[in-house]
């Protein structure tokens, strides 16, 4: 019954917000819209633009490709700082720690490989 099944509608409003991508992700991109927004309506445009730059200038910033990186200044731009989540006690399998070779991974992230 493919046809029945297309017509359907989510069964949640978030359905169709968390289906396409990673669920923390996808979430994260949209709550940060929604506060950029908000941020715009109160305060007005260069509240937010100045927000999203500092936002932009922090995700740049990182330690070498084979140190995990906490990001901690992103999450104090984001308020979540003073939270404990699910990813501080069960970290993201992808976070995990998995030293390899330095100098291979820092070529590699530099595109000399």
């Amino acid at each position: 019954f493919t046809s029945v099944k297309s017509e359907l509608l989510p069964s949640h409003p978030l359905e169709l917000s968390e289906k396409n991508a990673s669920i923390t992700s996808n979430f994260q991109l949209n709550q940060d819209n929604r506060n950029f927004a908000t941020l715009r309506n109160i305060q007005g445009l260069h509240a937010s633009l100045k927000l999203q730059m500092e936002f932009r200038a922090v995700k740049q910033v990182q330690r070498l490709p084979f140190l995990h990186s906490s990001n901690i200044a992103l999450d104090t731009l984001r308020g979540n700082d003073e939270s404990i989540g699910f990813e501080d006690i069960l970290n993201d399998p992808s976070q995990s720690e998995a030293m390899g070779e330095p100098h291979m991974m820092v070529e590699y992230k530099l595109g000399l490989l």
